[in-house]
């Protein structure tokens, strides 16, 4: 199983977390579209073009660092992407309520990770639940 450096992961969130705050500022909708092309970027690519991770990795310590597994990695990613492009969608429609509500779960969810709380793992591991429970039903 591919392992992430957890040094990466927080790099990630805590620019996430900077780029949201920012937005409650200064122009939501654009600073938010930037950070959605950042992380789909980093999405798409596994990583490697994540603007946030590029920046820190000179200066992050990786080795003998708690890592987490990609594919979890990969799905807390995804889970920001969705919540970035409601947040975008809602803020192009003028729906300014729920793109801030958008973008405050999402600020929930990194800052929480941030402190040791990660709200997507759980949902993986009740979505993972739930698949098996599904397969040992159908069988």
């Amino acid at each position: 199983m591919k392992e992430v450096p957890m040094p990466y992961i927080k790099s990630n969130q805590t620019g996430i977390v900077l780029v949201v705050v920012a937005s409650f500022f200064f122009a939501p909708l654009w600073l938010l579209a930037l950070l959605w092309l950042i992380e789909v970027a980093g999405l798409a690519t596994g990583g490697r073009y994540n603007l946030f991770i590029r920046l820190a990795k000179p200066w992050l310590k990786t080795a003998g660092k708690e890592t987490q597994a990609q594919e979890l990695a990969r799905f807390n990613n995804t889970l920001a992407v969705i919540f970035l492009s409601l947040a975008v969608l809602s803020f192009s429609l003028g729906w300014t309520v729920a793109g801030y509500a958008f973008a405050v779960m999402l600020l929930a969810a990194a800052g929480a990770a941030l402190l040791g709380y990660c709200v997507g793992c759980t949902v993986y591991f009740q979505y993972k639940q739930f698949l098996a429970r599904r397969r040992i039903r159908h069988s």
